[in-house]
Order: C-alpha cells, then structure tokens, then sequence
C-alpha cells in the first residue's frame, strides 16, 4: 500500500456494507434522514460535518464536505469560520482537561 488513506475509497464507500449489508442499510437510512432538510437547513447541516470532519480528523469527510460545502451555496470564508469553529471547541476542550492536571497536581503538593 502506498498511502494510507486512498481517495478512490470515498467512491466506493457504499461498498462498506458488504460484511453485513443489513447493518449498512440501517446506517445509510440513517445518515439520509440526518441530513434531509429540517430544522437545519441542508448548508447549515453539510458546514457542521464540514467543522466536525477536522475535528475527527477524518480525509474522507473533508473531501466530500468541502464538495457539499461548496454545492450547498457555502464560500471560502464560511467554511473557514466553520473549521475554526471546531477548532476553538476542540482546543477548549483540551485546556479543561487542564483542571484535572491542577487538582493532581495540589493534591500530590500537599
């Protein structure tokens, strides 16, 4: 293998379900149900998987979302706002952890 994630996966991800085509279909009902129009609309929905694809970390998700993105009427600019969105909550998120590390840390000192 020369690359670890390869981009022709993203194509072929309906193909996941081959293991168990049962569990694949409840999943992509799913998935479609989440992102139909309601509440949210469909751009709302695609740049919070946009913001929550760099979150996970997740190539494949990056790829199609910025595509959605793109095709849901986002620009450059909303979908970087989006991403730093995620990663303020994401860095947040660590540095409270940092609480955890002060109460050992006063505890052990005492």
């Amino acid at each position: 293998m020369d690359q670890y994630y390869k981009p022709d996966h993203l194509a072929h991800f309906g193909q996941v379900g081959e293991g168990n085509p049962e569990l694949a279909e409840k999943f992509f009902a799913y998935y479609g149900a989440v992102f139909a129009e309601g509440a949210l609309s469909a751009r709302e929905k695609a740049l919070i998987a946009l913001a929550v694809s760099h979150t996970v970390q997740c190539p494949y998700c990056i790829e199609a979302y910025s595509k959605e993105c793109l095709q849901q009427g986002s620009d450059l600019e909303q979908m970087t706002e989006a991403i730093h969105v995620a990663t303020a909550i994401r860095g947040g998120a660590s540095l409270v952890h940092g609480m955890q590390m002060l109460d050992h840390v006063k505890q052990l000192a005492m």
